[in-house]
């Protein structure tokens, strides 16, 4: 059986905002409540893969302390952009 749109989205929700450090979570979970329903399947799919990594890995590459892999490199860039704006550090 395959998945509805609508459990995806909530599943990935789910995933953002438990991660296992409180900092991926406020840095994933706000974003996804904000631009997931919005995201085109092939958006979810790199999402979902980003999701799939480490946070030890993430948390480095939205502070921009180390690149970003070239598959998430314009996501993690959107994610970054986002949770610098929204926590009043826009650059």
């Amino acid at each position: 059986m395959s998945e509805t749109e609508v459990s995806r989205l909530k599943r990935l929700a789910m995933r953002s905002w438990r991660r296992g450090t409180k900092e991926m979570d406020l840095i994933l979970g706000p974003y996804a409540d904000a631009r997931l329903a919005a995201m085109t399947p092939e958006v979810l799919d790199r999402y979902e893969a980003l999701l799939a990594e480490n946070d030890q890995d993430i948390y480095p590459w939205m502070t921009g302390a180390a690149a970003a892999p070239e598959a998430h490199a314009v996501l993690v860039a959107e994610i970054a952009a986002f949770a610098r704006t929204r926590h009043g550090k826009a650059r």
